[in-house]
């Protein structure tokens, strides 16, 4: 859902230079030489968003941006039962993935990059709920429900320590 993040801002076209497979490579770098392997999943599901949630469903992306600023995709309906088949492929692909790594386990330890889930939760998984039925086919709803539940007690669960890092700082004054 990273890619959405040009929803916050509102000079960047949505489904372009965010939603790039290039930019995408880019971002990553730095963690594939970090990480190396590990890293291949998070990239997969990263430009998952774009291939299969807006190439595949939901219209036209900027694909090879900065290369070419033409739109790429087959606009295939989002209630499409091919897309809401994909959408559960991607889905349970990723829970798979997330728990054969233990993924899962760290996910629900303070950590603060669980912070970080505020924005995918905020700027599509909060909004695209809230507007249930019109956006989301019905089939699609349970994915929604369970990321934003696993999103939100990541949050919860990193909030009171990052409160209390805060509280301890300001002591310190």
């Amino acid at each position: 859902m990273l890619p959405d993040i040009d929803l916050l801002f509102p000079f960047i076209q949505h489904r372009g230079p965010t939603h790039s497979i290039i930019s995408a490579l880019v971002v990553f770098a730095p963690f594939f030489v970090a990480y190396r392997k590990q890293a291949v999943p998070y990239f997969v599901a990263l430009v998952q968003h774009s291939l299969v949630g807006d190439y595949i469903a939901g219209g036209r992306v900027q694909l090879l941006w900065p290369l070419t600023r033409m739109y790429f995709g087959t606009s295939l309906d989002i209630r499409s039962p091919t897309n809401v088949a994909l959408e559960w492929i991607m889905f349970l692909t990723a829970m798979i993935v997330m728990l054969g790594l233990k993924d899962a386990r760290t996910l629900f330890q303070a950590h603060k990059s669980n912070l970080v889930l505020a924005i995918p939760t905020l700027t599509v998984l909060l909004p695209t709920m809230l507007s249930f039925p019109m956006q989301v086919p019905t089939l699609l709803i349970p994915p929604h429900v369970i990321y934003t539940i696993m999103f939100t007690a990541a949050i919860l669960i990193e909030v009171p320590a990052t409160l209390k890092v805060v509280k301890n700082r300001l002591a310190k004054r």
